[in-house]
């Protein structure tokens, strides 16, 4: 069996490996490195995919939300809800542009953001709110939609760790995670489900003059070169990296797949033990398990995470610490905030290895040897 990897880059790499070297020689051959073809390919092969109107690509994830911000025309000051249980970088754009971040709970079975806690943290000063699609699966965005619309608060979608995933309406409607806000946005980290072999991402839209603005920001807020409307940034995916993702999204949909498989076998061999809750799966999403994380009851859980890495398990702590009560935040006092579902999660919860490639041994291997340390 092969050293255990949280994410198996390798492997993947080498099943599609003659496509990927292709694809990379075409473009060195055509020198054209930045904003060359490829890029366009990829954001019309992406808008196709996810049914937008318009993709945007960029630098990064980070760079995504911090654009759509930045193109909504938000003032210091006003206030942006989001989730604190999320990578940091939901939170730090926020901060970052000097808005006031203000964090609701989660739901105790999906992690992901609660309505009505995002109800009462509304006030008039509320100027949008960022759902964040964790470990694959979707915000429930229906009521939250609602919500939005009921108070005219733009919605923007972080999608970094959920594409691929779906959410099903009450009609029966299906739209992809990232297609249902005014502004939807992702991450091509080499981790992710779709990702590439170096930093980027990608905003989405179905507003035509939104999605100007957003390229005028993501252009250093120009429209016509040397022309500068506004202040914006410089951030942009290279054609490189877009050639490698156009490969990828062909195989999205599998490797989706092959999470949710790899997920079905980590179930069927935890869901009889008290000790472990596995993920749930919500009935309005389709989890394709960027992550797959326990929360372990009466365990200690950073003693089990040792006792696997002794064994050659790596494992993963997805958050040890959330947003509202990191250093960086303290000048917005958030850390007394009481959020019981997300500081109860901090403090239980623990990932294990999840990727396209895992084999029924070594999912055998890691199963057989959690339950034989917590039993």
């Amino acid at each position: 069996m092969q050293q255990l990897q949280m994410v198996d880059l390798k492997r993947q790499y080498h099943k599609i490996k003659s496509e990927i070297d292709t694809a990379v020689l075409n473009v060195i051959e055509s020198t054209a490195f930045i904003n060359g073809p490829e890029v366009n390919h990829f954001a019309t092969e992406l808008a196709t995919y996810l049914g937008v109107k318009h993709v945007i690509p960029c630098a990064n994830g980070t760079d995504a939300l911090q654009i759509s911000l930045m193109a909504l025309g938000l003032k210091p000051g006003d206030e942006v809800i989001t989730a604190s249980y999320t990578y940091i970088a939901t939170v730090e754009v926020v901060a970052l542009l000097r808005l006031t971040p203000v964090f609701a709970d989660v739901d105790a079975d999906t992690f992901t953001m609660n309505i009505d806690s995002v109800r009462k943290a509304i006030t008039p000063k509320t100027k949008a709110i960022i759902p964040v699609h964790l470990y694959g699966q979707a915000v429930n965005m229906e009521p939250l939609m609602a919500l939005a619309n009921e108070h005219n608060i733009p919605l923007i979608e972080d999608n970094a760790q959920a594409i691929g995933s779906a959410y099903t309406f009450s009609d029966g409607t299906v739209k992809r995670t990232g297609s249902m806000g005014i502004i939807g946005c992702t991450s091509f980290f080499p981790s992710k489900n779709l990702g590439g072999y170096g930093d980027g991402g990608a905003i989405f839209t179905n507003d035509d003059e939104l999605a100007t603005t957003l390229r005028m920001v993501a252009n250093h807020g120009q429209n016509k070169r040397y022309y500068h409307e506004m202040v914006g940034c410089n951030s942009r995916l290279d054609s490189i990296q877009a050639a490698i993702l156009r490969i990828k999204l062909r195989h999205l949909d599998a490797y989706c797949d092959a999470r949710r498989a790899a997920a079905d076998y980590y179930d069927n061999a935890f869901k009889n033990n008290p000790k472990i809750v596995v993920p749930y799966r919500a009935p309005y999403t389709h989890h394709v398990f960027h992550q797959y994380t326990l929360q372990m009851k009466g365990v200690d859980r950073d003693a089990l995470q040792l006792k696997l890495a002794e064994r050659n398990i790596p494992s993963m702590i997805y958050y040890p610490v959330p947003c509202h009560k990191q250093n960086m935040l303290k000048e917005y006092g958030t850390a007394s905030l009481h959020l019981p579902v997300t500081d109860m999660l901090q403090d239980c919860v623990i990932s294990l290895p999840i990727h396209t490639e895992l084999t029924e041994e070594e999912l055998s291997y890691i199963t057989t040897n959690l339950l034989e340390i917590i039993s």
